[in-house]
């Protein structure tokens, strides 16, 4: 996939053995949304999966944009196997741009922290999380990828609630690449400032950065994971920027343990250079972690699903995507609900 010098050359040029067929594949209810895409819950040859739509888009820069994520996603999914990464299974262009990945149904680590709030997570299991994030950025990082957007939507939970699994893979580059990145990109939140802090770069300028950007945004989720509160609470994700590029603000580290005061106040520097990498991040949190917790295991609760249909029957005689799929306006996908046999879509639609 791609050339020699990148993972992606703005071709759809996908290995046979990760394209899938859409004959096979059984869109059902809908499990999560963003900006450029929607995900579904789903099956592919009898296996649950997750099922990524992207739109379309409704310019010809728009449609450049969403593209080149695609295949900056599929490219790096398909290059990068760890168990802390959503296991890629396939992808396909035609009818619509699709990427299938393993159904995680624990949900996002957004959701999951704010069902608990005003509860907190018990730091081990706090730290457990964290030592997964860390391993999976470890993982990217050495393969020479950044992952760019760095925070709790992206990170998925198994189904037991105890494995953490990064995903999202649309805004990751190779850190080779990084002049040809643009500065606006991510969430302001989480994301280090010297992605966006130069205010006088013009749209579309190119700003150089490394792979610490990503160090910054896991010392403000790591903090997250510890206080179950949303970081610069009270600020807009603008105010938030504008408060951590300029005035150097970060959320408060004064209630932490000193030990995890010190990871995370080293990870979000404001010079680059001073923080940690992943390896040193992981051999921190083990140490933490032995010095204040015993060897066994602490059982934690798991809180109630939270996807609408539990046990979706997908029909075996499903035409899949190919004639299933028919594009709105919105781009959602839909298909007509008539006298006939309506087979997994009856759950879609009640679900969605």
């Amino acid at each position: 996939m791609g050339s020699g010098s990148g993972f992606y050359s703005g071709e759809f040029n996908l290995e046979s053995k990760w394209l899938i067929d859409p004959k096979l594949l059984f869109v059902g209810p809908k499990i999560g949304e963003g900006a450029h895409a929607k995900v579904y819950e789903g099956k592919y040859k009898n296996h649950n999966v997750a099922i990524k739509i992207l739109n379309k888009g409704d310019t010809s820069e728009n449609i450049a944009k969403i593209e080149g994520r695609f295949g900056r996603e599929i490219a790096m999914l398909s290059k990068v196997q760890h168990k802390n990464l959503v296991k890629f299974i396939g992808a396909c262009k035609e009818p619509v741009m699709v990427i299938v990945t393993e159904l995680l149904t624990g949900g996002t680590l957004r959701k999951y922290l704010v069902n608990m709030r005003p509860r907190g997570l018990d730091t081990r299991v706090a730290i457990g999380f964290a030592l997964d994030i860390a391993r999976a950025m470890e993982c990217l990082h050495s393969h020479g990828i950044i992952h760019r957007d760095l925070k709790p939507e992206n990170l998925l939970l198994t189904a037991d609630h105890k494995t953490v699994k990064l995903a999202d893979f649309g805004l990751a580059r190779e850190e080779s690449l990084t002049e040809m990145m643009t500065a606006e990109t991510g969430t302001y939140r989480w994301m280090a400032p010297e992605l966006y802090s130069t205010v006088t770069l013009r749209q579309g300028e190119k700003k150089h950065y490394n792979h610490k950007v990503d160090a910054y945004s896991f010392a403000i989720v790591l903090w997250e994971l510890i206080h179950n509160k949303l970081p610069f609470e009270g600020m807009s994700n603008l105010q938030a920027a504008y408060a951590a590029a300029f005035k150097n603000v970060r959320p408060s580290a004064d209630e932490l343990p000193e030990d995890l005061a010190l990871i995370v106040t080293s990870c979000w520097k404001e010079d680059p250079n001073g923080r940690p990498n992943f390896s040193q991040i992981i051999q921190m949190l083990l140490r933490y972690l032995s010095a204040n917790f015993p060897p066994e295991p602490m059982p934690t609760a798991v809180p109630p699903r939270i996807f609408a249909c539990q046990n979706a029957v997908f029909s075996p005689d499903s035409p899949g995507t190919s004639t299933l799929i028919v594009k709105t306006d919105e781009g959602t996908p839909k298909t007509a609900i008539g006298n006939g046999p309506r087979g997994i879509f009856s759950c879609f639609y009640q679900c969605c």
